[in-house]
């Protein structure tokens, strides 16, 4: 069944703010995963966490982020740590 017949991404609002919380973030190959509040799993590269020098996330930590279409799917930008 293609993609787009699952309605997978149609309710999704590409560039709204969301919060969620770091599922798991593995620093030697720089991506992960965070736990939206309002839906499924997003992916999260460490060039998209805000910030300067080493960017990384940790397990459990509570962010803000927009959502971006990337070149294999949704993908959260613009993280940033809200809780520390």
């Amino acid at each position: 069944m293609p993609r787009s017949s699952l309605g997978v991404q149609s309710s999704v609002d590409i560039g709204n703010q969301e919060m969620g919380t770091v599922k798991w973030f593995d620093a030697s190959k720089g991506y992960g995963f965070i736990l939206r509040d309002s839906g499924p799993e997003i992916f999260v590269h460490y060039r998209s966490i805000l910030g300067e020098g080493h960017r990384v996330l940790y397990e459990g930590q509570r962010v803000a982020f927009t959502i971006a279409q990337g070149r294999k799917g949704l993908q959260a930008e613009d993280v940033e740590l809200i809780e520390a």
